[in-house]
């Protein structure tokens, strides 16, 4: 019969756990909130991922424990295989290594009161004085106090002196059940009385609505933890709070994709934003004893472009691959077109900013904070020219991990990437969407922009990939009503005219009299391109300009006006 794994059990398991591989662990429970979360049944191989409680500590440097559940610290092993994230694994990014290190301790299924039973002793006895503890808990704090499978609902509210005695089927001994405030002030004192110091934290928000406002509910918990920390002289962070605001000012769609598989774990966009609210809570508050932790952060706020603004004067930022900004230094190297963007667009009016970055695909530029950067940056009435391709439908899970989904279908999947970890890939139209979608949020307007035409010329005249990356354009136009600019057909359109030798048929059906044909055609207007047939040289780069300033012109985009006379 299989049973749950109890804490008595777990010295022996952790040191059979590789030999016996974790087959016989029960099935997957579905708790009150229908989520499924299996890690508390298989908690010697959490334990045996999680690091052990002070194990990162560099010398005599203070730790920053993470205390949590799986909104903080998802999955067994936390590593994203499950295409959800916690935000404690982003955490470490606004801190310096070289001062403090970030240890998440936090587990999925754990409340307040069974990560106080099960966890905490661990973490608790590895307190150094000049330690942090972040305590941010409580999605899992319903349901029945003493059953078998479960046992860890605690009392609402904050009363000091309520509790319940009864049974713990699931530890088979007698339990005592505190209310959740009782709990927040067990951490705070025995964190304390170890000379470290205690931070309360709301929840993350769920994905879920408040009908009478149509925002994003705020959790009661976060009334109690402010509270408590108010009572206990504890600085408090409204993470809930922050997050939720992000939440409610996202489009529907945003909001949706910043969770995955259910409505209260996140995706890896909602862990990061849940990471940086919490980092921005933590650097925006006034509560002087965070001084000393605020001296160790880093990245708050978040990087932006070092574009330098004028009044009264727009930004364009460009975004793409090598085609769009490259070398950009040798006149007889390789350019991007945004390089030449000056000879079409009016400066006294717009400013330019190049964002691009060669070799890029949608989801590396996102993946690499690129776009973030952009984002971050963005103020009303600025531009946005969307332009990828080239590196977007390649492999997805080598060493580039560039690849897309072809399409434009909301469809995602969990890669298992050649390094080793874990990425959801979406496809090519949902980057585009988002990308769109976060611009138009800023007050900015998005263009999207047709990949640049290579030097190939099949039958004699240009090649035209209007069958694959036209369509897909076409139809996230189409799903965002976003303004386009065909680059490649009016570039193409323009080379066809200058080059373009349409093969007979007796050529075509020689072989080598066609590739000889279409060998000169290609020397020809090799003039246009430089060292391979996708990227373009100085003259190239001022052609697709060209086609950018007449694309804006045929669309009567507001961009247009930008343009010189």
């Amino acid at each position: 019969m299989k049973r749950l794994l109890t804490l008595t059990m777990l010295a022996a398991l952790t040191t059979a756990a590789t030999a016996q591989g974790f087959d016989n662990l029960p099935d997957p429970i579905e708790d009150v909130n229908k989520v499924v979360d299996n890690t508390p049944d298989s908690i010697a191989k959490a334990l045996m991922s999680r690091p052990k409680p002070g194990s990162t500590r560099k010398g005599s440097q203070p730790v920053l424990f993470l205390i949590g559940n799986s909104t903080m610290r998802n999955g067994t092993r936390g590593d994203g295989s499950n295409g959800q994230w916690g935000w404690g694994y982003y955490a470490n990014k606004y801190f310096n290594a070289e001062k403090i290190a970030v240890e998440n301790q936090a587990l999925g299924g754990m409340s307040t009161r069974t990560f106080y039973t099960d966890l905490w002793p661990a973490v608790r006895d590895a307190l150094k004085p000049g330690d942090w503890v972040i305590v941010s808990i409580g999605h899992n704090d319903n349901g029945e106090f003493f059953d078998q499978r479960r046992a860890r609902a605690v009392i609402p509210g904050v009363d000091p002196d309520t509790c319940y005695i009864g049974f713990n089927q699931r530890t088979q001994r007698q339990d005592t059940v505190y209310s959740y405030g009782n709990y927040l002030r067990r951490y705070i004192s025995e964190t304390r009385a170890r000379g470290a110091s205690p931070i309360l934290m709301s929840l993350t928000p769920r994905d879920a609505y408040d009908e009478k406002t149509g925002k994003i509910v705020r959790k009661p918990q976060t009334e109690w933890a402010a509270y408590i920390a108010a009572v206990e002289g504890v600085p408090f962070v409204d993470l809930n709070e922050i997050s939720g605001r992000k939440l409610d000012s996202y489009s529907p769609w945003k909001e949706k994709y910043h969770f995955l598989g259910d409505k209260i774990h996140t995706s890896k966009f909602g862990a990061e934003m849940n990471a940086l609210s919490a980092a921005e809570g933590l650097w925006a508050s006034r509560n002087p004893q965070l001084k000393p932790l605020q001296a160790m952060m880093q990245n708050v706020p978040a990087a932006q472009k070092p574009v330098k603004r004028e009044k009264g004067k727009p930004v364009v930022f460009f975004t793409g691959d090598s085609t769009v900004k490259n070398a950009d230094k040798d006149d007889d190297g390789m350019w991007g077109w945004a390089s030449q963007a000056q000879t079409v667009f009016d400066e006294s009016k717009i400013t330019l900013f190049n964002a691009a970055r060669a070799g890029r695909s949608t989801r590396s530029f996102l993946r690499e904070g690129l776009w973030d950067e952009v984002y971050n940056s963005l103020q009303p009435g600025d531009f946005v020219t969307i332009q990828f391709g080239h590196n977007d439908i390649c492999p997805i899970t080598d060493a580039k991990a560039r690849g897309v989904i072809p399409g434009t279908k909301d469809t995602l999947h969990v890669y298992k990437l050649d390094n080793g970890t874990y990425e959801v890939v979406y496809s090519f139209g949902w980057y585009l969407k988002k990308f769109i979608d976060d611009v138009r949020e800023k007050g900015a307007t998005p263009i999207l922009v047709s990949l640049t035409p290579r030097n190939e010329w099949p039958g004699g005249k240009i090649e035209r990939r209007d069958d694959s990356y036209g369509k897909w354009y076409r139809e996230v136009v189409a799903a965002t009503g976003v303004e386009f600019v065909d680059m490649h057909n009016i570039s193409a359109d323009a080379l066809d005219k200058k080059f373009a030798k349409p093969l007979s048929d007796k050529v075509k059906g020689d072989k080598e009299q066609a590739k000889a044909a279409i060998g000169k055609i290609k020397e020809k207007a090799g003039k246009y391109f430089k060292k391979d047939h996708t990227h373009a040289s100085k003259l190239g780069a001022q052609l697709n300009a060209q086609s950018m300033a007449k694309g804006l012109r045929q669309i009567n985009s507001k961009l247009a006006k930008y343009l010189k006379k």
